[in-house]
Order: structure tokens, then sequence, then C-alpha cells
């Protein structure tokens, strides 16, 4: 019996693509799930065992709070009612969690932390936050808050597991990774691949967008011809676009586009690659490998176990731009090499970050006695 809270659930974010997985892979026996969110962008969904409870929310500037305080009584009223004997937090944002009721247990799943969003918890600095050092110091405060409220969490990948420990966190913690929906994450041979490199994801410092430029260029420099798309939005966006600018013939700006038309993206390329120095565990990484694309990626602790090195992509030292330059480039002209890290990636998927799995492993958290 769990509440699961989470304003933002209709959307393309990570958060809301990892919960719509999990809630679609229950296994038939789950216990009964409430899930907590806005109305903001609402569709209509169903998921069997769940109830979907809304609460209207805005973009003003003191909506959250508010929103927060409605569901601080529902959460109440639910375990007062006997209906729940959790509460599942994922963040960001912080917020809702500075309202959870202190009586009732709760499992926290961090997909980040801002220890790790500002760059902190590299010992070498890769990316200026966007945040000033006030901002980060009072989101630190909040999730040190935060953390006293839990009893348990989860976390994607061993370095969110590092994450949490570096805020002095005292109760278990299980890794439990994000995954993919293999049934729709499906390779159609059919389609032409019209793109070499694809990247995709939010345009922002901390997922590479300025080291993303500079790669483009290296690759035009080296492949005049080459074909590289870029998908996702972000506040940095504005800067690539006119620093890519002069190179309009070889590189796509698309944009925002809407969750299933990714599919189509992905069976037009023939590498992913990514600059990014930091994330959770990378959705778009996820899908990419489930479409069977090779992967090339700077080499972070949030990669291991699903990119391995010369099996299913590459990991690159970051800021090393000539190795993944080489590293791309190899997969372009040796087709046979791409395919067979394509499916060895596919694979991968399918046994060890299937959600149908995982969505088993996510409740077996809240059923241990700690």
């Amino acid at each position: 019996m769990i509440a699961i809270v989470n304003p933002q659930f209709y959307g393309v974010h990570g958060i809301a693509r990892y919960l719509d997985s999990f809630l679609s892979n229950l296994p038939a026996d789950h216990p009964p799930v409430y899930l907590i969110t806005s109305d903001e962008h609402r569709d209509e969904r169903q998921y069997a065992g769940v109830e979907i409870i809304h609460f209207p929310y805005n973009h003003s500037r003191f909506s959250l709070f508010f929103w927060s305080l409605k569901v601080r009584n529902k959460l109440i009223s639910l375990y007062d009612e006997g209906k729940i004997q959790w509460v599942n937090l994922h963040f960001p944002p912080l917020i809702p969690g500075l309202f959870l009721p202190r009586h009732i247990p709760v499992v926290l799943t961090a997909h980040t932390t801002y220890l790790g969003m500002s760059g902190r918890f590299y010992e070498t600095r890769h990316f200026v936050s966007q945040w000033s050092g006030l901002s980060i110091a009072v989101k630190l405060w909040m999730e040190h808050r935060i953390f006293n409220l839990t009893s348990k969490v989860i976390t994607l990948t061993e370095q969110g597991r590092q994450e949490v420990l570096a805020y002095g966190f005292k109760g278990p913690v299980t890794v439990i990774p994000n995954g993919a929906d293999v049934k729709l994450f499906t390779p159609n041979d059919a389609i032409e691949k019209d793109i070499d490199v694809l990247f995709c994801g939010r345009i922002e410092f901390r997922k590479g967008s300025r080291s993303m430029a500079e790669l483009c260029r290296q690759l035009i420099a080296r492949k005049p011809d080459i074909r590289i798309a870029i998908v996702g939005y972000g506040d940095d966006d504005a800067w690539v676009k006119a620093e890519l600018a002069p190179y309009e013939q070889n590189v796509l700006m698309t944009g925002k586009v809407p969750f299933l038309e990714m599919l189509g993206y992905y069976n037009r390329s023939r590498v992913y690659v990514s600059t990014s120095y930091y994330e959770g565990l990378p959705g778009t990484c996820l899908e990419a490998m489930a479409m069977q694309l090779p992967v090339v990626v700077w080499d972070f602790l949030f990669y291991r176990g699903l990119v391995i090195d010369d099996k299913t992509g590459s990991l690159t030292a970051p800021n090393d731009f000539v190795v993944m330059t080489d590293k791309v480039l190899e997969l372009l002209s040796n087709p046979l090499l791409a395919a067979e890290m394509g499916r060895n990636g596919r694979a991968l998927l399918e046994s060890d970050y299937n959600w149908a799995k995982l969505a088993s492993a996510v409740l077996g958290v809240f059923a241990k006695v700690e």
C-alpha cells in the first residue's frame, strides 16, 4: 500500500518516463498504489490496481507550496484510513518532500542530487553550475532535511548511492537501475538511416551542451559530409544554436520532440553519442541501446554496467575530444562492429534493464523489514 508523490507525472522528462514504465509493469499481485500528481498536461491513463489522484497546479510562484500542502493532508488521510503504509517520493523537485508527514514511513527514489547536479560530487569540476552559491546551499539544505525524513533510499546507479552516502544518510540504500520499454523501443530495419550521429536530451551545462558543440565541430572537420541530429531543448540551446549555425548543412536541431517521435530518430540513426557530465541513469541512452544503437559516452560511474567498453559501446575519458571523435568515426566506418555492439546492447537491456523485472525489485524495497 504505497502513495507515490510527484507533481509532474505527465511529461517527457526522466522521472515521468520512469514512473510510467514502473506503473505499466507492476506484477498482477501488486499491493494497492496511489499516484498523487498534478493536473498539468493531464491525459487519460489507467494502470491496473493504481488510483491516480490529481491536485491543481500551475506555474505561479507559490503553486508548488500550496500543492504540497494539499498532498500532505491527503497522505495523512490515506494513512489514517489504513490505505497506505509507505510514501514514495521522487526527487527532484524537492519542495513536496519538505511537507511530508513525519509519522508516515518514506522511501525516497533519488534520481539525482544537487550535490551531483551542481558539479560538486566530482573532484574535477567538469562544468559550471547554472545556480548561484546561495541557491545551491539552499537546495543542499532542503535535501539534508528530506533525507532526515526518509527511511529508505532507492538510487539508479552506484554513483547515486555514493552521492546519498555523502549526505550522511544512515539508512539502507538500494541500487535499482532505470530501464527501457523493450517492447516499445524495438528497432525497425526497414527505416533508412539518414542520421550518422544522434544527441538527445536536455541542452544544459551539466548535460555537456558546450562539449557537445565542440565535438560536433571536430566530427565535421574530420568528416565533412557527416549528418548530426540534436534532439532536445534546454537553458543552453540558444548558445548551442549560435555556435553551430555555420554548420547547418551538417547539424539538425529539432527542439522539443514528443516522446513517441523519438522512435523515428533512433531508427534513423547509426550511433548515439552523449557528452553529458552528470545523469541519474540516462533514459535516452537506455532507449538508444534498446534500439540497437552503439553508444559513445564519457567514462563516468553512472554509465558503468550499462555501457561496457568495446562490447555495448565506448567509454572515453571526459573531455578527450580526439579519442571520442576517433571512436565515433570508427563506428561509422565499420557497420559490422556497430551492429555487433548494438545487438549486445539490446541483449543487455532485455536481461538486466527490463522493467518487468525492475518493477518487482522496486516493490521488494517496500516489502523488506529493515
